[in-house]
């Protein structure tokens, strides 16, 4: 199991990412089935939320190296080897996975990763560690 050689980012800018994401995330099911079924009794609105959530934060984790929540809060998710390759499709799919969960993100190690993290074989930093682990020249 690998250690990060560099420094994660703090559980408080995480969780504003995940808001993020999660808002994001309801206003996408919002759009599609209409505010009215959303707040329906017994609606599958959180339910639908909740895939999206996933299949948002893993297309995005792949691609472009974090959800639409970490990308708007100027954190990646990279991997913990220091490949500047963001972390696979599949990676990031089981990563999303088990932080809806939600106890996976809260069992975590000294270096601040969550079991989520581990499994994949990832770690989250803010913007400037990002850009020193892929090479990327520093922007203002």
């Amino acid at each position: 199991m690998t250690s990060p050689t560099f420094e994660t980012t703090s559980w408080a800018r995480r969780v504003i990412a995940l808001l993020v994401d999660w808002l994001a995330s309801t206003l996408v099911v919002i759009a599609f089935i209409g505010i009215d079924a959303y707040g329906e009794t017994g609606s599958r609105a959180p339910w639908l939320v909740l895939a999206v959530y996933v299949v948002e934060s893993a297309l995005f984790t792949a691609l472009a190296g974090g959800s639409f929540g970490k990308l708007a809060t100027r954190l990646r998710v990279v991997r913990v080897d220091g490949d500047p390759r963001p972390i696979g499709l599949l990676q990031a799919l089981i990563r999303s996975v088990m932080i809806a969960l939600v106890i996976p993100p809260l069992v975590y190690r000294p270096d601040g990763r969550g079991l989520h993290d581990i499994v994949a074989g990832s770690a989250t930093v803010d913007l400037q560690t990002w850009r020193s682990i892929t090479g990327r020249a520093d922007r203002p």
